[in-house]
């Protein structure tokens, strides 16, 4: 028997590319090995879940059986890849089975950053980046009011979005002046900023949470400003880091994340990598619209295509409906200027390079509708 494909990981990047491989090879064999339960599910779903009243049961749209079905696959589930060979084009995982593949994907993600903190409630610190964590967060407010949110990034911010709009105060502390500072010039922040603060947010910016100390049957942080925050739960949000320690182990290339060329391939023979954990041609993207390009291009490989991957102009939706946000930030090594045009409906804000060609753009409030026209004014990310 031929040896199977194997994928390792069950998100978004795992099971997109298993579903583009399967509408060109129905036959093939194909295991998939994960870490949780195999349960399909949009992990940007994850912040926008509690306004919508979704508990973390309600989220997944297949299990791991019916996927398995579907995809005519063998899912091992709760199980933990320990040991690449690539030398022996096999791998090793934590109940001792060795399996080897013709290739191999890692498709393994990122996980939170923890805020470093001290105090003697520093464990009582969360994170949300998969179900599980998601579940223990939502069990831990349900009886509370007051959540600070360390990191006033994307997904602190759709976080605090969202907390508001299911009925929770919110505190965002973060060392930035500016909230989503490093996707947006300073007027857009300025709006979503505004917006938020309309809907009660209390800002702690210019500063970080040093520690987290119980305090009665609250908790009490402590800011490198002197202030002392008083709260029922913190959350950590200050992004995600591609889990890259398997692939160095294994002697793969790694940088930010694994590297891997324009067909995704890493620098070992047969292995490849896409998704959050991936550094392509040395851009990290944790978004869903690299990962699908991806997807594709890489199950065209993987079926004896060798397909280049593209990336067009792909923005970004911030999941802030208080004030919508659409971004397509110009990388920073391009040289221009931010342009602004503010009115009631929001913010426009078009990054022009010097000969006049449209690099990026931020657009808030209703202004979010100029999306699709901008963006067919943009060059693409990679061609």
């Amino acid at each position: 028997m031929a040896h199977p494909l194997i994928i390792i990981g069950t998100g978004l990047a795992g099971y997109n590319l298993a579903r583009e491989w399967r509408k060109l090879d129905k036959d093939s064999p194909l295991t998939m090995v994960t870490q949780d339960d195999g349960a399909f599910y949009s992990k940007p779903m994850l912040s926008n879940a509690l306004a919508k009243q979704k508990t973390a049961a309600e989220l997944p749209m297949g299990t791991a059986e019916k996927m398995a079905a579907d995809l005519n696959a063998h899912i091992l589930t709760h199980t933990v890849l320990t040991q690449i060979d690539a030398a022996n084009s096999s791998i090793t995982l934590d109940n001792g089975q060795i399996l080897t593949y013709s290739d191999l994907v890692l498709a393994l993600g990122a996980s939170a950053i923890i805020h470093p903190v001290d105090g003697d409630a520093a464990d009582h610190v969360f994170t949300v980046n998969d179900l599980a964590s998601y579940s223990r967060f939502r069990q831990a407010i349900l009886d509370k009011r007051h959540i600070t949110i360390l990191g006033p990034g994307l997904i602190g911010c759709e976080f605090a979005n969202d907390l508001l709009q299911a009925g929770y105060q919110v505190s965002l502390v973060g060392p930035s002046s500016q909230p989503l500072d490093r996707l947006l010039p300073t007027a857009a922040s300025n709006a979503i900023m505004s917006a938020l603060t309309a809907e009660g947010v209390d800002w702690q910016l210019g500063t970080t949470c040093r520690a987290v100390h119980h305090h009665e049957d609250r908790l009490r942080l402590h800011l490198d400003n002197g202030v002392q925050l008083h709260t029922d739960i913190v959350l950590s949000a200050v992004g995600l880091q591609p889990n890259t320690a398997l692939a160095r182990q294994a002697g793969i290339q790694v940088n930010r994340g694994i590297r891997v060329d324009r067909f995704l391939q890493s620098s070992a023979a047969h292995i490849y990598a896409l998704g959050d954990c991936a550094e392509v041609e040395g851009l990290v993207l944790p978004y869903v619209m690299p990962l699908m390009n991806s997807a594709r291009a890489l199950a065209r490989t993987l079926n004896g295509e060798r397909s280049i991957v593209n990336y067009p102009a792909m923005p970004v939706v911030v999941k802030t409906p208080i004030h919508p946000i659409v971004v397509s930030p110009p990388s920073s090594e391009q040289v221009g200027e931010w342009r602004i045009d503010s009115n009631t409906d929001g913010i426009m804000a078009c990054f022009y390079a010097e000969d006049e060609r449209l690099l990026g753009f931020a657009l808030t409030g209703r202004r979010v509708s100029e999306k699709q026209r901008l963006s067919k004014l943009l060059p693409p990310v990679l061609t």
